[in-house]
């Protein structure tokens, strides 16, 4: 996922799995717009919990059964990378990722795929730099022999008005 997160932009793999480590509250309530927000089946929360929880301790273990084996990341610089190159990346040494809130929550579900996606802030040190910039992340799901996993994840990012990015 980061492969050195880039000013660039390729190496935010490691920012868009850090953009779950907020989700966590959200999954657990109930939304209240339909249209905009849907409950997530418990199931499908549990394996967001394990992902963020996963993503928080660099447990490319757990990761590893959370993501598909044909696993596609689209940075938002439009570089992509797959499972084994999204694993490597939780081994980058000096990431550290500063909290952040989530921003416009979506969730979808329909039979056995689903839709997490929001905004965030993100910002990070790495190889003693500080970083930051606005994102939009989104997360398509699918369930595979009874267990959610994440087959895409997409990155866009957002331009920062202040000039910030």
């Amino acid at each position: 996922m980061i492969a050195k997160l880039r000013t660039a932009g390729r190496g935010l793999a490691l920012a868009a799995v850090a953009g779950t480590l907020s989700f966590a509250p959200l999954a657990a309530s109930a939304p209240t717009a339909p249209a905009q927000r849907q409950a997530l089946a418990p199931d499908l929360a549990h394996a967001l919990a394990a992902y963020i929880d996963a993503t928080a301790r660099n447990d490319t273990k757990t990761l590893s059964g959370l993501v598909t084996d044909d696993y596609k990341l689209v940075n938002s610089d439009s570089s992509t990378q797959d499972k084994a190159s999204y694993l490597r990346d939780f081994a980058v040494p000096g990431f550290k990722m500063d909290p952040y809130e989530v921003e416009d929550p979506t969730y979808a579900m329909r039979g056995d795929a689903a839709l997490t996606a929001w905004a965030f802030r993100l910002s990070w040190t790495q190889e003693g730099h500080w970083q930051t910039r606005r994102l939009r992340m989104a997360h398509f799901w699918v369930k595979q022999d009874g267990h959610w996993r994440i087959a895409y994840t997409q990155l866009t990012r957002i331009p920062d008005p202040a000039g910030a990015d």
